[in-house]
């Protein structure tokens, strides 16, 4: 286990260190199979923001298929490693601040995925606020939530409770389903989720 100076998960040096170290259990090194699936039968490619996109896989991933999608994190070697990995697409990461950042333009859909629960709870109304704010009515926030009890974290899950009290009434849930391919770190305890912008 490497040795960590930065114990706040709300600062980029906290994440600095775990991709420096190369210390990342909620890496899958690839592209979860509920997302594969949702962009397989979507209608068309969609204008994308996936925030803390750690290593960016999903990004090279709907880039491919012609989505229009942006990857943002504010760990500066977060975003040094997605650009390497993925090759011709290093120009949508972007540095940024997920609670500043504006999109260049409309957003239909904002990719979740071990963001939410990488961020200490007291943030969780900060986040799905920001949610809304970046998304118009129609919008979909898709992805992956974690649930669970355990007070330490990252990742921090959240009780279902609580995530639909959150994001309810500015968000409807329209679809949801299990993760066959989930790390060990999350085994269990997370599910697929689609809410659209009410």
């Amino acid at each position: 286990m490497p040795e960590f100076t930065s114990r706040d998960p709300s600062s980029p040096a906290f994440w600095d260190e775990r991709f420096e170290q190369d210390f990342t259990p909620w890496d899958l090194r690839g592209v979860p199979q509920a997302l594969q699936d949702f962009v397989a039968r979507d209608s068309e490619p969609r204008t994308a923001l996936i925030p803390g996109c750690g290593n960016g896989y999903e990004l090279a991933y709907l880039a491919e298929r012609g989505w229009d999608a942006v990857a943002i994190d504010f760990s500066p070697a977060a975003v040094l490693r997605a650009r390497r990995l993925v090759g011709q697409w290093a120009g949508r990461v972007v540095e940024a601040d997920f609670f500043s950042w504006q999109p260049q333009q409309a957003l239909d859909l904002i990719y979740e995925r071990a963001f939410l629960c990488a961020l200490p709870p007291g943030m969780r109304p900060q986040v799905t606020t920001r949610y809304a704010e970046l998304l118009p009515p129609g919008g979909l926030l898709a992805g992956f939530f974690f649930f669970g009890t355990a007070p330490k974290g990252p990742p921090f899950g959240i009780a279902r409770a609580e995530l639909e009290a959150l994001l309810t009434p500015q968000f409807a849930l329209v679809e949801e389903g299990e993760v066959i391919d989930s790390l060990p770190v999350f085994a269990g305890q997370e599910r697929w989720m689609v809410w659209e912008r009410q």
